[in-house]
């Protein structure tokens, strides 16, 4: 259940399929004879010099990948001086995970029920120290993914004889998350305040989002948009930057393709202002793919949960590695030195 909680789509996740075979399509350009021997990855993402021009997207409950999880995205983070999206409902308290990670850790806000919980957590981001504030607005009510309807997935967990039939059918993940401690959402531990999955969070509109400008004084990014007239909307409203995202394709199976509108978008908001993406990225070509399309900077998300899966932090590192050296291998191909001149040969 755990792997189709993080692996699932919304309904029969065509849409999930869609998006991989548009990026599929798209191709990169390709020039010979120019000396690309020294290859620099490294870019600025609000005024941080950051190692690649990728970072981690914010997940939910990433400790359900493994015990610790989340620490091992924030120490990656540091290493690499690249965001790390910290979930509202991550596993780690929020705080810990800005320790950790040195600084490198935004903060992803959903906006839920009637929105005083929500700007609690506002204001326990800006007392804890974050700098960027994501928030996230796809999601006015959580999509129905049938993965987690046919499991009776529930945050927290509720064991019937389904689930507990399968988590003794996988031992070496039962055991291991029993000793580290069921992982739960570590961030709404705060007096007269409990988060609910399922609540409704459609009564987020654009008068929610000027207040948020006016209460969070850092760099605040819109998450979610795949409209261009939202996207325009955004930047006159002083949005800092707007990051193309379907969620995965996890909350609407017939959402549009967020590849498909990055050029629009771009060439909506000009060549200067942040974009960002993040949805259905599964290499290191994928990113460059994206930035020739306009993109700024791109999120993984899923094949890092896969990765901790798979081999814990080693796990992670590796993955990491591989992405990193897909994407300077590529840049070489392409006949480009900086990630930047990526942009321009789109």
């Amino acid at each position: 259940m755990v792997f189709d909680y993080i692996d699932g789509a919304a309904g029969y996740e065509t849409g999930a399929a869609r998006h991989r075979a548009a990026l599929d399509a798209v191709t990169l350009p390709t020039r010979i004879l120019r000396d690309v021997s020294q290859r620099d990855l490294s870019t600025k993402l609000f005024g941080v010099e950051t190692a690649v021009p990728f970072g981690i997207a914010p997940m939910g409950m990433c400790n359900l990948s493994g015990p610790g999880a989340d620490l091992m995205l924030a120490r990656l983070a540091a290493k690499y001086r690249v965001p790390h999206g910290v979930s509202t409902v991550a596993s780690t308290p929020m705080e810990k995970i800005l320790e950790v990670s040195e600084g490198h850790a935004w903060f992803q806000l959903y906006f839920s029920g009637d929105g005083v919980g929500t700007f609690k957590l506002v204001e326990r981001a800006k007392t804890a120290g974050y700098q960027t504030l994501v928030l996230t607005v796809d999601v006015p009510e959580v999509g129905r993914r049938p993965r987690e309807l046919r499991h009776g997935f529930k945050m927290p967990f509720r064991i019937g004889p389904k689930q507990f039939a399968d988590f003794a059918l996988h031992p070496v993940w039962s055991i291991s998350s029993l000793l580290a401690g069921k992982p739960d959402m570590a961030n709404f531990h705060m007096d007269g305040f409990e988060f609910d999955r399922t609540e409704s969070r459609a009564k987020a509109d654009w008068d929610t989002l000027r207040r948020l400008r006016d209460a969070w004084p850092g760099n605040l990014v819109v998450k979610g948009v795949l409209n261009v007239e939202d996207a325009v909307a955004l930047k006159a409203a002083d949005v800092d930057a707007v990051q193309v995202s379907s969620h995965g394709a996890r909350q609407l199976e017939s959402v549009p393709t967020p590849i498909d509108v990055v050029r629009p978008m771009r060439e909506a908001l000009g060549p200067d202002f942040p974009l960002l993406f993040d949805s259905g990225l599964r290499s290191g070509e994928d990113v460059l793919k994206v930035m020739s399309e306009g993109a700024d900077f791109a999120f993984f998300g899923r094949p890092l949960q896969f990765a901790i899966a798979a081999a814990g932090e080693k796990g992670l590192a590796a993955l990491w590695d591989v992405l990193t050296d897909e994407m300077s291998i590529a840049m070489a191909q392409m006949g480009v030195t900086k990630v930047w001149d990526v942009r321009r040969s789109g």
